[in-house]
């Protein structure tokens, strides 16, 4: 079992500060940022719970809260993906500046931060290898589908009613690698017995394939 390093992090960026949980494996071998989605943040349990398991198989982790207190409170934030995505942009900025900027860099989002996480990409370019959706809204990226270059896996769950047609969409627009991936069983938020267990799996064997050694 891989010994982890848990650190409180802010995410800062001039005079904007984002609390966020850094976790750092022994020898890890990629960094994974979290973009959460709508109204959630750095504690939701399904990520934590990703997360941890990444940390097993030596990735690091960062889940920030992608607004502040303030700005949360606004439901309208919580639904700007442009807003979203330059705070992801924000993440890759920090962490390239840190003492760990060396490892390579992969996405996760869920629900509305899977288009921030998207969107970020487009304009990132070379600076990430890979991307997981879980449950997300790749389709409220728009036009910044087909400028992604990571390599992309779309999860959904074989229940999630209309979520999978949006992902169908979304993926028409996409000329990276890419694959839709349907869970059966699952709702949006994977909560029945197995099935965000196999998300993990799914993710894991992506980020394996796609994220360079460091």
């Amino acid at each position: 079992m891989a010994i982890v390093v848990l650190e409180e992090r802010d995410v800062a960026l001039g005079p904007l500060a984002l609390p966020g949980m850094l976790a750092l494996p022994a020898d890890a071998r990629g960094l994974i940022i979290f973009a959460h989605g709508s109204g959630s943040s750095r504690f939701s349990p399904r990520n934590r719970h990703v997360a941890d398991i990444l940390n097993q198989s030596r990735y690091a982790t960062l889940l920030f809260d992608l607004l502040t207190t303030t700005e949360a409170a606004d439901r309208r934030n919580v639904f700007d993906v442009g807003l979203l995505a330059r705070r992801v942009e924000m993440a890759v900025e920090w962490v390239g500046a840190s003492q760990f900027g060396r490892l390579p860099l992969g996405l996760f989002g869920a629900s509305t931060g899977a288009a921030a996480a998207l969107v970020a990409a487009a304009r990132l370019g070379k600076s990430i290898s890979a991307i997981v959706s879980r449950g997300g809204r790749p389709d409220l990226a728009e036009s910044a589908l087909a400028n992604v270059m990571a390599p992309t896996l779309l999860i959904v769950g074989g229940d999630d009613t209309g979520v999978i047609e949006l992902n169908e969409f979304a993926a028409r627009q996409m000329i990276c690698s890419h694959r839709l991936q349907i869970v059966p069983g699952a709702r949006h938020l994977f909560e029945e017995p197995g099935t965000l267990d196999r998300v993990i799996e799914l993710a894991i064997a992506w980020y394996d394939q796609y994220l360079p050694r460091a």
